[in-house]
């Protein structure tokens, strides 16, 4: 099930920011989050706030419905122009995640980015991205996702293998999200990301391999691959603890992502940021590089989360309870905190460090400095970035990188 929420102080049942959340606002992009909750089957591994049909029947009645889902988000859109104000930023990335998005009618994503529009404004190059199960989409849904305004897709691929998808609940057959590469291209979408996730129990080297040349054969421009992380409460969780499948540690991890690396980069893809691969500059996911920036966005949904100017808070966790609330004209808030100077600073070291042009050393404390020093010599950090004033990983690094940052906001 959904992992639990933070504690934080209530949100003002108006949604209210203190004055200093849009001070300088001018000078940091703006970006939204929309977040649909809604997924035909939950994957053994996930434990992301989404809700399956079953999960819903008798916990929210006709809110809860997908079915007016689009109404009730363009409502939070909305008291989202309420409270900015008269920010004048237009919308540089919108970014519709989930659960499965492409549950809902290319119609209702099309509206939800059309408030957006209509509310603040579009950068002219903003980015509009979607999420999509390969299942759940057809070459007439993404032709009119892309007629409507989006213009980057990224499609959940996991893996190549049957037997690694039936690991970890994936419903869509090997070589259909190959397929939807094409599709979208067809459809005239400019950025194009594949989803992979290595180290599922029971994955080979060749598995993994497999995965990565159907990938990359397939013409995306962007991919991303991530380490499976087991949380505790998933179906994944209670197969390993009874002993149904091995669990993959994390040398097998490590091995996996220098696969990655050298296949990627032999086929012409540069990372960015430790899990993300693009062709160019052009096809980085300039949203993810809003949060990773520490930029200002609003998340819209049941359990989304928002930053704007060092206020960060969260949307209650159920679509009925979400919805009811802006139903009175509230805020969907459930709670938030304001980040101190210190909280900042720490932030930006634990996410830029991830990043292909690192973090400045001038954020850096005396001991994390020294940490830095040391890690240099060990080969952690590049040489030419350090030189310039900042600390950059190396392929060693990235494979150590949370030990890296905590020993450097120290």
């Amino acid at each position: 099930m959904p992992s639990a929420l933070p504690d934080g102080e209530p949100v003002p049942a108006d949604g209210a920011l203190p004055a200093s959340a849009l001070a300088g606002a001018a000078d940091r992009p703006l970006g939204f989050y929309l977040h649909v909750p809604y997924c035909a089957t939950r994957c053994g591994y996930c434990d992301f706030n989404t809700y399956t049909a079953t999960e819903l029947r008798g916990t929210g009645g006709v809110l809860a419905s997908r079915d007016n889902y689009a109404e009730t988000l363009v409502d939070e859109i909305r008291l989202a122009r309420k409270v900015l104000g008269d920010d004048p930023r237009p919308v540089r990335t919108v970014f519709v995640g989930g659960g499965t998005p492409t549950l809902l009618a290319a119609g209702d994503l099309v509206r939800m980015l059309g408030t957006i529009r209509e509310e603040f404004g579009l950068a002219p190059d903003a980015e509009v991205t979607t999420e999509a199960n390969p299942e759940s989409v057809d070459p007439a849904y993404l032709a009119e996702l892309r007629a409507g305004g989006f213009n980057r897709i990224s499609f959940g691929m996991q893996s190549a293998r049957q037997h690694v998808l039936k690991i970890l609940d994936r419903t869509h057959t090997p070589g259909r999200p190959e397929a939807c590469v094409a599709e979208a291209r067809a459809a005239g979408f400019d950025h194009v990301n594949l989803d992979l996730i290595y180290g599922t129990p029971g994955e080979s080297d060749d598995d993994w391999r497999a995965s990565l040349d159907a990938a990359v054969a397939a013409g995306p421009d962007h991919v991303s691959a991530y380490a499976l992380i087991v949380e505790e409460g998933t179906q994944l969780a209670r197969r390993i603890r009874r002993g149904e499948v091995p669990m993959t540690d994390d040398d097998v991890h490590a091995d996996r992502y220098l696969i990655a690396e050298e296949m990627l980069s032999r086929a012409g893809f540069s990372w960015y940021e430790v899990s993300n691969w693009a062709t160019s500059e052009a096809g980085r996911c300039l949203h993810n590089e809003l949060y990773w920036r520490g930029a200002d966005w609003w998340g819209a949904g049941p359990g989304a989360h928002s930053h704007v100017g060092g206020v960060r808070w969260w949307n209650v966790k159920h679509p009925g309870a979400y919805a009811a609330a802006l139903a009175e004209g509230k805020s969907p808030g459930a709670g938030r905190e304001v980040l101190s100077v210190e909280d900042r600073r720490v932030e930006r070291i634990l996410l830029e460090l991830r990043l292909l042009d690192g973090v400045p050393l001038d954020l850096l404390r005396q001991e994390g400095l020294a940490a830095a020093r040391r890690a240099l010599s060990d080969g952690l950090l590049r040489p030419e970035p350090f030189a310039e004033g900042r600390a950059a990983l190396t392929l060693r690094g990235r494979l150590l990188a949370d030990a890296v940052v905590r020993d450097l906001v120290d």
